[in-house]
């Protein structure tokens, strides 16, 4: 008999579940691998990432302003469930993806107004709603934003010539019968009373006769997927995009520079209306710049933006035509005493995401991942440390310009664990769940627990409490996770985790390698 004020665990009533156990990374896939001392060119380096809503297909964009499609293939082979119980066969499985197309989405530009190059690196990709079989997406410059729709179509193949004999034979017979007509036919519908035998003199046979020869044949329709481009939306932003989003009414979408963010309708390419202006009237007065922002996934009138001072403001576009005023700010208090030269350059919000469950929003600053609770401002509900022991080497990473490198981060599609990318081609796992302890450090290559080290952390507190929780990993000093000395120049800038299955895709300079656990 089951003891009063406990559930079948035999856990008190009301208690939280307990974390789930670590998970057990392994490598699936690697696109574009580098050979050693193979040398990478620039164009090839990806610069975005990003799964489409479903998870069956997944785009790159790298500095050469290419777009990559990868889709998933071992959903649509594997059949139903009932086939698969009959075999035996395990519901979960090793994901496959392959290759489906890319294109080249921007070119480079030079404005001649301001004599100013314009790369055509991608600086973001958001897929868009599938419509009709097409896949629809969105990619962006500094300066241009294009709409892209790619679709399966029927390419005709055309053999080099019939070269088969007993189909040389069949046109040959198909051309004399065409041959012994009563009557010569001449252009406009004219008739010739001349006899045929006439104009078969004139028709001189080639060498070997009609047999011989040779006619193009169409032996087969090849259905390959062709990229299109539909909207161009471009003029709009003064300084460099830094993000693009989607809005959950499927029609429309903001783009985020240094000072603006502007609001564009998908079928409007001429026309945006700017929503956020943090221009001062004197440049001079400036002292931030937004960093990034992203719409709620369900409500189509609220989004967040950051700051370079560390800060987000969540605003809600039924308040004003232009959202001067933020609903909510979201800052974490300096502690006193321990401001220094370089703390508001580390306190820079380089990534946000609106968490699963709608009311945790994700951040990224150097040094830090941090999660917010959209109901308490007054700072972050849980901070996990990615690379505390970078901390003394701050004057050098200042130096050789790395401390303004920009990390990426992402959550699992079930809301327990948070990921985001370190030095030396590193990313860091976080659980975030009540208790959890979960700290892993993985490395982009065939071997990614080859950098695994057993990481202590404090246990974490219910995030229901509002009460703050940091997370650490490995914090010595002068090496990394490892005991190796840092690689400042092999860095994992971007990564995304798959919306339904634990499955990472990250970039390591060309290359894309996937894990699942």
């Amino acid at each position: 008999m089951k003891a009063s004020g406990a559930d079948d665990g035999g856990r008190p009533a009301g208690s939280p579940a307990p974390p789930p156990p670590p998970l057990e990374w392994k490598f699936s896939h690697v696109f574009g691998e580098r050979m050693a001392g193979e040398e990478v060119h620039e164009v090839d380096i990806i610069s975005a990432i990003e799964f489409d809503k479903c998870g069956d297909h997944l785009a790159t964009g790298d500095r050469g302003g290419r777009v990559v499609l990868f889709e998933r293939t071992d959903v649509t082979n594997r059949g139903s469930r009932k086939d698969l119980e009959k075999q035996d066969y395990p519901i979960s499985r090793h994901p496959e993806f392959r290759y489906k197309t890319e294109f080249q989405s921007h070119e480079p530009e030079f404005d001649y107004l301001k004599s100013l190059e314009i790369e055509e690196k991608i600086n973001k990709i958001k897929w868009c709603q599938p419509a009709n079989h097409a896949l629809f997406l969105l990619s962006t410059n500094d300066k241009t934003i294009k709409y892209w729709k790619v679709q399966e179509r029927k390419v005709k193949k055309i053999s080099e010539m019939n070269v088969n004999a007993s189909i040389a034979e069949q046109n040959g017979n198909i051309a004399s019968s065409s041959m012994n007509c009563p009557s010569g036919y001449l252009p406009n519908g004219g008739c010739s009373e001349r006899p045929c035998s006439h104009l078969n003199n004139e028709l001189s046979s080639p060498p070997g006769g009609l047999p011989s020869l040779r006619l193009p044949m169409v032996t087969s329709q090849e259905t390959n997927p062709i990229a299109r481009c539909r909207r161009i939306y471009a003029h709009a932003h003064d300084y460099h995009i830094n993000s693009i989003s989607n809005n959950s009414d499927g029609e429309t979408f903001i783009s985020a520079d240094d000072l603006r963010i502007n609001l564009w309708n998908l079928e409007i390419s001429n026309q945006s209306f700017n929503i956020v202006d943090v221009k001062p009237a004197n440049m001079e007065d400036l002292t931030e710049v937004i960093t990034s922002a992203e719409f709620h996934p369900t409500h189509c009138n609220m989004l967040a933006y950051s700051s370079s001072k560390g800060s987000i403001r969540l605003i809600d576009l039924r308040q004003s035509a232009l959202c001067d005023n933020h609903s909510k700010m979201f800052e974490e208090r300096d502690t006193p005493g321990s401001r220094s030269f370089f703390t508001e350059i580390i306190a820079s919000i380089s990534d946000i995401k609106f968490a699963k469950d709608e009311r945790h929003i994700l951040s990224r600053d150097y040094m830090t991942l941090k999660l917010w609770d959209i109901n308490m401002e007054s700072g972050p509900v849980a901070t996990f440390q990615v690379h505390e022991y970078l901390r003394p080497k701050l004057c050098d990473l200042y130096e050789n310009d790395s401390i303004f490198d920009k990390f990426d981060c992402c959550q699992s599609g079930d809301g327990l664990r948070v990921a985001t990318g370190s030095y030396s081609n590193l990313f860091r796992v976080f659980g975030c769940m009540t208790g959890s302890n979960e700290a892993t450090t993985l490395e982009a290559s065939k071997n990614p627990m080859r950098q695994q080290v057993q990481t202590h952390s404090r246990p974490g507190r219910s995030l229901s409490t509002l009460t703050r929780v940091v997370r650490r990993g490995s914090e010595s000093p002068a090496v990394d996770a490892n005991g190796n000395s840092h690689d400042f120049t092999t860095k994992l800038l971007h990564l995304a985790w798959h919306p339904t299955e634990n499955l990472i895709a990250c970039a390591a300079m060309n290359s894309l390698y996937m894990y699942y656990a």
